[in-house]
């Protein structure tokens, strides 16, 4: 499937500007949801953009540079784990998705989005199963989610390095359990989890 024609489907109803939206960190145990919403130029297109669960990690990284240096939009939302707790993480991702439309300089006439739908805002949407495979505008917007995502739980590797957060990114892995049940929670771990909230251990910080 070619996906952009998806994209461009929508430029030939009227809509000069999609804007495609996607979101990574919505399973992890800890740290925080990451949306990014991206608007692609007509007729342009990124070698190798796909849906970024596909993609290897360093090719990942070629390819959030080649989405900034061609995208006409870029507006990046965040929601930690604290709001995830508080509002729970459906909630907090369609903020973080709010978030980012709010963050694009220039403002999108329709929006693209993976899976859920955003009522809070005043804009057209299509909501679409498994977007990132379907819409180029959806795969840049899971590229560039991803990689900034990845980018704050390696600084979170740093501050918790008995987690080893850099390497499963605060996804529920054999490894990262043992840690949780090792050294209990830390102030990133989403405490409203099961997988978190069910462990008899003290949260650090607390």
């Amino acid at each position: 499937m070619d996906i952009y024609l998806y994209d461009e489907s929508f430029r030939k109803k009227g809509f000069h500007r999609p804007a495609g939206i996607d979101e990574a960190g919505r399973g992890p145990l800890a740290g925080p949801v990451v949306a990014a919403a991206i608007v692609l130029p007509s007729g342009k297109r990124i070698k190798g953009l796909r849906d970024s669960k596909k993609v290897p990690e360093k090719e990942r990284a070629s390819l959030f540079m080649d989405v900034l240096c061609n995208c006409l939009d870029v507006g990046l939302g965040i929601a930690d784990a604290e709001t995830i707790d508080r509002i729970n993480i459906l909630k907090a991702t369609k903020l973080a998705m709010c978030s980012a439309v709010k963050d694009l300089s220039f403002g999108a006439d329709i929006l693209l989005i993976d899976a859920v739908r955003l009522p809070s805002l005043a804009v057209e949407q299509i909501s679409t199963i498994k977007g990132e495979s379907v819409s180029a505008s959806i795969a840049a917007a899971s590229i560039i989610a991803k990689v900034v995502r990845d980018g704050i739980m390696l600084h979170y590797d740093e501050m918790y390095p008995e987690y080893g957060f850099g390497r499963h990114k605060g996804y529920s892995t054999r490894e990262h359990i043992e840690k949780i049940l090792l050294h209990g929670p830390c102030p990133i771990h989403r405490k409203s989890f099961e997988k978190v909230f069910a462990l008899p251990l003290p949260f650090q910080g607390d």
